[in-house]
């Protein structure tokens, strides 16, 4: 029984790799429909997002039926509790691509990226990219050292999305009001995502530890 039990919990964690998995696809093809225009692209990840949503669902109703069947404790609880917050985190980051989605299709048949901006917001979307799947790793791994880097490598993100604001606020330049109303959305979608990609990290070092990531980093 208990050998059952212990295989719904790991069935928990590999729902939670799959949902990193199609947010990481959604938030790629999202920025790959902003970047290029391409309105086919932007309406798949729109209509993608019902699959994510689906899978938050499975998984919530699964740790509450473990909740109400096998009263856990220690843990067993903390890495009940701990999946539904994270199954939360990604079902955002789901929203986020979709957003980034939207925002491609508004737009068309034109880019919402003028073109000096395109590099900084293709580094976004890497970033971006690289971040969720490296928290796909440390939920299948339960890597507390991979965890902590995620912190560091949000750094990346924030630099980038600063580098956006200080375009954007220069008196030199001649963006449309709806340009840079779009570009601080976009900015906004992707400095979001990565940080939910750190706090799932962060949700993976409580699990293991029982600590919160912030005890284990300060010096």
């Amino acid at each position: 029984m208990r050998d059952a039990y212990h295989e719904e919990l790991d069935a928990l964690s590999g729902q939670l790799v799959e949902m990193t998995r199609l947010v990481g696809s959604a938030i790629s093809r999202a920025s790959t429909a902003l970047l290029d225009a391409d309105l086919v692209l932007a309406e798949s990840v729109i209509t993608a997002d019902d699959a994510v949503n689906a899978l938050r669902d499975d998984l919530d109703r699964r740790t509450f039926d473990l909740l109400a069947r096998q009263q856990p404790v220690a843990s067993d609880l903390r890495a009940i509790v701990t999946s539904l917050r994270m199954s939360g985190d990604l079902e955002r980051m789901g929203d986020l691509a979709h957003h980034v989605a939207r925002v491609a299709r508004r737009r068309f048949p034109d880019s919402a990226v003028p073109a000096a901006l395109r590099s900084t917001v293709l580094e976004m979307s890497q970033v971006a990219q690289r971040l969720v799947a490296k928290a796909g790793s440390v939920i299948a791994s339960q890597d507390v050292a991979a965890a902590l880097e995620l912190d560091r490598d949000d750094d990346e993100m924030d630099r980038l999305h600063r580098a956006l604001f200080t375009a954007l606020l220069d008196p030199r330049s001649t963006y449309a009001v709806e340009e840079a109303i779009d570009i601080t959305s976009v900015g906004r979608y992707y400095e979001r995502f990565a940080d939910h990609a750190v706090s799932v990290a962060g949700r993976v070092v409580y699990l293991v530890t029982g600590q919160r990531a912030e005890e284990l980093a300060a010096p």
